[in-house]
Parts: C-alpha cells; structure tokens; sequence
C-alpha cells in the first residue's frame, strides 16, 4: 500500500501539469506575442522623442551661432565699403588776384669803364651818392695819352707845313704850263705831291682828334641821373682801358632807382590774360601792410621752356627811393579768369605717379579718379585750372588704396553745401 502512493501521485502530478498548458487552439494562446509589439512600438516612440529633444537642443545651440556668423559675415561686408566725406566745388572768382615772387631791378643800370689808360688822380662820389647826369664822378691821370697828343699835334704842324709848300709848289707849276717853261711831267708831279699834302693833313687832324677824345676820358662822368651803388677804385689805382682786351676793372655802378623795373614770372595757364596795362600791386616785407601800385608795361612774348612761365615787367614809381634794387617783392596780379577755376581743400588731393588727382563719386556709390591741374595755393585750399567741371562731389580725405570703381559709402553727402 505505501508503495502504490508515491506511484499514484506521479500521473497525478503530471496530469496537473498539463492540465495547466493551454491548448494550442484556445483563445488565450496569442497573447503574449500581442504584449510584446506594444512594447516595441513604444519604444521606438520613446526613441524618437529622445532624438527630437537632442535634435532640438542641438538647433538651439547652432543657430545663435548661424546667425552670429551671418551677422559678423554681413558687417564684415559693411566695413570693407569706405565710407567717405564729400563736399561741392567751389567755384573761383571771375576775377581772380595771383600772388607771384618778383625780382626788383633798377630802371637804368650801368657799370662805368674807363676808356683810356692811367692811373686813378681823384674820385668825387662814393657808394650812396645821388648823382646827376654829366656830374663829375672821377679823374684819370694819362701821361702817356698826353705825350701822344703833343706828337700828333707836332706832326699835324708838320703836315700843315708841308701841304702849304706843295700849294705853292703845284700854284706855280700851273701857271708855267702853258710857256712850255716846264715839262708837263713835273706839273703832274707837283699837283699829286699837292693831294698828298691834304690828305697827310686830313690824317694828322683825324689823330689828333682821336687822342684829344682819348684823352677827355681822363675825366669820368655820370651817363645818367642815378645813385651810385658801387665803387672799385682808389686813388692811385692803375686804370685799363675797357677796350685794349684786357683785364679791366669797374670803376664805379650807378643805378637809376626813380622808376624800378619788377620782373615776373607768369604760369603758363596765366600767360593769355597778362597784357600790358594791368593794374599790378607790390608788396614788400619790410613795408608791412602797404602796397605799391605799378603797370605791366611789357611781356617777353614767349614762354621759358625750363619753367613754363611768360617773363612779364611792371614798372613802379619810386620818387623816394624807398623801394631798392635788387629786392625781393611779391606782386598781385588781377587777372581776368577766361578759364573757370574751382576751389578743392587741400586734403582731397590725391598724390601718385600718374600725377595729381581727386577721387569723385559720380553715381553716389563708387568712386572715380579724376586727374587735375593746380593754379594757385590758398594754403588749406588749391585752385584746380583743369580737369573738372564743377558738377563732381569730391571725396575729402580719400582712403590711400582708392580706385576708380572701388565701391563707396557717402557719410556727409551735404556737406559740401555749406561751403559754398
């Protein structure tokens, strides 16, 4: 009996085993499967929301940057545009006054020479001297012009002598002719010993003519009214004459200073309108604040090929004699302007080897090179003669890398206005 027990309860045992598994063809044998697909889904779900938060924490992080970088690329852009200052030309007046360097030359100037030989006897003027025209200036003792004088006056008597006889002579053998008294040979002979007589005579004369004007340039006269502004000589000097090809010394230099001769150098763009009878103003430093009215009398009609300027003179009336030779002086010219002229600062300059130019901004937004030609210097401001119409807006103070194209930004496009 206690053997069959444990035999009984392993059918039984078994037979509750399987009396728990479901059979294949139950309704409940699909459901684990069905649990696990949710599961799945739901977790690929879960899957993507991670992958959108990390894509969006990754977007909210690159796009300040984007941003920041569009906004550092487009003011990068921003700068690399120059922006500039411009200003309107300035037309220059109609008749326009140039301010030219001049030199102040006497009216009449002369270095006085003796013209014969000697030595120095006696002066009377020394520098400073306001002399007059044929005054007494020095004299000249010329012994030897003297001796030679007494010689050609003493063969001058001996020619006399001489033609005088062969008058006679040639008288008396005219008047024998006709008797056949005398052969017509010697009548011949007598009237040429005649001529040559006379002209042995004219010869003395013309020599001793000759010496006796030699010997009056022992005395040294004033040519003309003036003063005197040099004198080389002492008394007892050897004197040469100017003449003999020597070495010769200027005895004195006189200058006439009641009318001073100015010489100026006109620009060539100004050469047209200098014509004689302008009025002219000259200034000296060591006259501050007053001006010396003067004429152009004169031009030299051609222009200097070195400095490409016209020489021009104004004569100015010096009856004091304040003003002095060999002066430097500054004259103001008015000069009617036939060429309009434009006023720039100085700053819009633009200096390159292809000459002086001027940036402009034609269009409002790109600059131009524009190459110019300068008259007159203002200081802080030039006077442009050529290149420009008037119509251009002029960049100040350009950039040094500027060029013509290069796009630009205009700041200050009225600013030129109040300058005109």
């Amino acid at each position: 009996m206690e053997d069959d027990g444990p035999s009984n309860q392993g059918p039984a045992h078994d037979g509750d085993f399987m009396s728990e598994q479901p059979e294949s063809g139950s309704p409940s044998a699909g459901r684990p499967p069905a649990e696990g697909g949710a599961r799945g889904i739901h977790g690929v779900w879960i899957a993507i929301a991670v992958l959108a938060v990390v894509a969006g924490i990754v977007f909210a992080g690159l796009l300040p940057r984007i941003k920041a970088r569009a906004a550092v690329r487009q003011e990068t852009n921003a700068l690399a545009v120059p922006s500039v200052n411009v200003i309107h030309l300035k037309q220059g007046a109609p008749h326009q006054e140039i301010v030219l360097p001049a030199n102040m030359q006497a009216f009449t100037d002369a270095p006085i020479y003796a013209r014969t030989n000697g030595y120095l006897k006696k002066w009377y003027a020394d520098i400073g001297a306001h002399v007059k025209s044929g005054q007494l200036l020095a004299e000249i003792d010329t012994p030897e012009v003297d001796q030679q004088l007494s010689q050609a006056r003493a063969q001058l008597n001996t020619a006399k002598a001489n033609f005088n006889l062969a008058q006679i002579t040639a008288q008396r053998y005219q008047d024998l002719k006709n008797t056949e008294a005398v052969a017509k040979q010697d009548v011949d002979n007598a009237s040429g010993a005649f001529q040559a007589s006379a002209a042995t005579v004219a010869s003395a004369e013309y020599q001793v003519k000759y010496l006796e004007q030699l010997e009056s340039f022992k005395r040294i006269y004033a040519p003309f009214d003036g003063v005197i502004t040099a004198r080389n000589t002492d008394i007892g000097a050897l004197i040469s004459s100017g003449s003999n090809g020597g070495v010769t010394t200027q005895l004195f230099h006189i200058s006439a200073t009641r009318t001073l001769r100015v010489y100026v150098n006109v620009p060539q763009q100004y050469s047209q309108a200098a014509k004689p009878g302008l009025t002219a103003a000259v200034t000296l430093q060591e006259f501050p604040g007053r001006k010396f009215v003067g004429k152009l009398v004169r031009t030299s009609d051609a222009i200097d090929t070195a400095s490409r300027t016209l020489l021009v003179e104004v004569d100015v009336d010096n009856p004091a004699g304040e003003l002095l030779p060999g002066a430097y002086a500054e004259v103001h010219l008015k000069l009617p302007a036939d060429i309009p002229t434009f006023i720039v600062p100085v700053n819009a300059l633009i200096f390159r080897s292809q000459g002086l130019q001027v940036a402009t901004v034609p269009d409002g937004s790109h600059a131009a090179l524009v190459s110019v030609t300068l008259g007159r210097d203002f200081g802080n401001e030039v006077e442009v003669v050529s290149g420009l119409t008037g119509e251009e807006s002029i960049i100040t103070s350009p950039p040094d890398s500027i060029v013509s194209g290069e796009e630009v930004r205009v700041v200050t496009p009225a600013a030129g206005a109040a300058r005109q």
